[in-house]
C-alpha cells in the first residue's frame, strides 16, 4: 500500500506525456511526482539549445501552452521569425544560417536564450531545467533523461538519407516513411533520472511515442536494466487508440519499423519493462491479446478530453500497481 510520501516516476515524451502529467497532478500531491523527460529530439538552431519535450511539459504544466497547437506558448507572436526572411536572398548556398522551418516564438526565445547561456556557463541540463521549472512555477520535478547529448536520428525510406528527428518531424512534417531510427551519442542516464526511477514506488510510462519519445530513454546505458528491475511496479498507458495515434506519427512509425500498430504491438514493446498496460475501451476486444504478451491489461478511457476523464485515467493507472 502506497503512502502520501511515496514517489512516482513518469517516463515522458512530449504532448501526450504533458497532458498525462497534468492528469497525475490532479490525482496526487504534485510534490510526489518526478518526470523523466526525453531529450533525444533536442537540437541547436540559431546557436540556441532547444529542448522541445522539456519545454512542452513545462509550458503545459504552467498552463501557458498554446491549446490549439499543443506546443509553444499561448498568445505567441512571431516577429523574430518573420524578420529572418530578409536574409534568405543573401544566405550562401549550403549555409544553415537563419532557418525558418522550425518556428520559435518571440516569448519562447527567452527560454532558449536562458538555457543556452546557463549551459555555456557550465551548468548541467538538469540544473538548468530545475531553474526553468522554478521560473514557471511547475509543481513537479522535471528531469532530463541525460546531461549529455543523445540525438534521435531517422533514416528516410525513400532515399536512405539520415536526418535529425526535428528535420523529420518539423521540416518534413513527419509525412515521409522511415526505415530505421537510431540514437547517436555517448550519453548516460543522468544521476537524477536514475535516482528518480530507482527510488520511486511506482513507475509510469506516459502515452508517448514508444519508439522516439520513450525509446531514447531506454537506449541509454543501464536504463533498460533499471526499468526492467522496476517492472512489477511499472504501468504503461498506450498512445495508440483504435489502431491510431492521437497525435503525431507513432502509428505510422510502428508500421514502417516492423511493429504492429495496435495496443498489442505496444504491449510487445513494453513487456520487458512494464507489468500493466492501460488501453482505451476502443481496444477492449484486444485485451486478451495484450495479456498474452505477458502484461495485465486495464481498460480505461484514455482520451483526456475532459478533466474528469484525465483524473480517472491517472487513478486507474496508479491503482493498477497498488498506488494512489
Amino acid at each position: 500500500m502506497s503512502t502520501s510520501t511515496d514517489r512516482i516516476a513518469v517516463i515522458s515524451g512530449g504532448v501526450g506525456a504533458a497532458r498525462f502529467l497534468r492528469a497525475v497532478i490532479s490525482a496526487v500531491d504534485p510534490e510526489r511526482i518526478d518526470a523523466v523527460v526525453n531529450t533525444g529530439d533536442d537540437t541547436v538552431l540559431h546557436g540556441l539549445s532547444i529542448s522541445p519535450d522539456l519545454d512542452t511539459v513545462t509550458y503545459t504544466l504552467a498552463n501557458a501552452i498554446d491549446p490549439v497547437r499543443g506546443w509553444g506558448l499561448v498568445d505567441e507572436t512571431w516577429t523574430a521569425m518573420a524578420a529572418l526572411e530578409r536574409y534568405e536572398e543573401v544566405r550562401p548556398d549550403g549555409s544553415s544560417a537563419a532557418p525558418r522551418w522550425f518556428g520559435l516564438g518571440d516569448q519562447d526565445l527567452a527560454t532558449h536564450f536562458y538555457r543556452t547561456a546557463r549551459l555555456a556557463e557550465g551548468a548541467t541540463l538538469t540544473e538548468v531545467t530545475e531553474e526553468i521549472r522554478r521560473a514557471w512555477t511547475v509543481p513537479i520535478r522535471l528531469i532530463p533523461m541525460s546531461d549529455e547529448r543523445c540525438s534521435t536520428m531517422v533514416t528516410l525510406a525513400d532515399d536512405g538519407t539520415e536526418v535529425s528527428f526535428q528535420d523529420y518531424f518539423v521540416r518534413l512534417h513527419h509525412s515521409v516513411p522511415v526505415s530505421s531510427v537510431r540514437f547517436d551519442g555517448e550519453a548516460d542516464l543522468g544521476p537524477s533520472a536514475h535516482d528518480a526511477i530507482a527510488s520511486a514506488s511506482v513507475v509510469m510510462i506516459a502515452p508517448s511515442n514508444p519508439l522516439v519519445s520513450i525509446g531514447p530513454i531506454r537506449s541509454l546505458p543501464g536504463a533498460e536494466d533499471l526499468l526492467a528491475s522496476r517492472r512489477d511496479d511499472c504501468v504503461a498507458i498506450s498512445p495508440i487508440v483504435g489502431g491510431a495515434a492521437l497525435k503525431g506519427p507513432a502509428d505510422r512509425m510502428l508500421t514502417e519499423l516492423g511493429h504492429e500498430p495496435t495496443v498489442v504491438g505496444v504491449a510487445r514493446l513494453y513487456a520487458p519493462i512494464a507489468s500493466v498496460l492501460v488501453i482505451d475501451p476502443a481496444d477492449a476486444a484486444l485485451a486478451d491479446a495484450v495479456e498474452a504478451e505477458g502484461l495485465r491489461c486495464v481498460v480505461q478511457p484514455s482520451i483526456m478530453s475532459e478533466p474528469q476523464v484525465a483524473y480517472d485515467l491517472a487513478m486507474a493507472a496508479l491503482h493498477s500497481v497498488g498506488a494512489g
